[in-house]
């Protein structure tokens, strides 16, 4: 029986791997703030270090794949919860398995991005730098600094789209080394998802409407389970040639967004 790890499995996107993941013969380790066998708070360093010695308390010396799912949206407050979860607990979770990665059968990994990382602008971001630093007080200053020029709905977006764009930044920085040493490594960047955390977005009077007024090309919102199956695919032997791929799944919002850039 393979073993996957999948963070925010409680609920969301993650619940819905969790369950493909079972579905299909593996045990899963869940991670999250409840109703997860690893009950671990991602936005600290201290959470992060216990997630992941759980999991080899868990699992031993070795698991088959790795699922970072747990996020944050734009409506979390203090601001420094979203960089903490959605890059932190990512990456800090990746590298601190990916020991044990390297000890699974065919193993893989996939995080969970957003279809808004790909609309960063190209000019570097102060922001942005500091998280491929892997500075996080500095992320959290200049979060502050954002917010005091800015207001906090602005800095609320460039908190989360940042925290994406740099996390793809990461995975795609990790591709040649974790390639040769044997582990895959891909992301999947959803678009509007029918999820807990897409109810609160459309429920919060200063994202909702431009949420319900973006334009989707296959006119619904993506269900979990179809992003789980993908992230189903990238884990499985079938997609043993993807590798440092980031596969958006949005139902076309990016290429009406963006259709000359792919």
């Amino acid at each position: 029986m393979s073993i996957t790890v999948v963070t925010g499995s409680a609920s969301g996107i993650g619940a819905a791997t969790r369950t493909r993941f079972e579905k299909e013969g593996a045990q899963v380790i869940g991670i999250d703030i409840k109703d997860a066998e690893i009950i671990a708070d991602l936005s600290t360093k201290a959470g992060r270090e216990s997630a992941i010695a759980g999991v080899k308390q868990h699992c031993g010396n070795s698991i088959d794949s790795f699922v970072a799912c747990a996020g944050l949206a734009t409506y979390v407050r203090p601001l420094s919860l979203i960089p903490s979860v959605n890059y932190f607990g990512a990456i800090d979770l990746l590298d601190g398995l990916f020991e044990l990665l390297k000890q699974g059968r065919d193993p893989a990994a996939v995080v969970i991005l957003s279809n808004a990382a790909l609309w960063m602008p190209p000019d570097e971001s102060p922001y942005v730098q500091a998280l491929l630093n892997h500075d996080e007080d500095e992320a959290w200053r200049i979060l502050t600094e954002y917010e005091e020029a800015d207001g906090i709905l602005l800095a609320s977006g460039q908190a989360y789209m940042g925290s994406k764009f740099a996390l793809g930044r990461a995975l795609r920085h990790r591709a040649s080394n974790w390639g040769r040493l044997g582990v895959r490594l891909n992301g999947v960047a959803p678009g509007n998802t029918d999820t807990p955390m897409l109810h609160k977005v459309l429920e919060d009077p200063n994202t909702g409407d431009g949420v319900r007024s973006m334009v989707i090309p296959l006119n619904r919102f993506g269900k979990s389970e179809e992003i789980a199956a993908v992230v189903y695919f990238l884990c499985s032997p079938e997609a043993s040639y993807v590798h440092g791929s980031i596969v958006v799944v949005d139902g076309g919002i990016d290429a009406n967004t963006r259709p000359d850039c792919f």
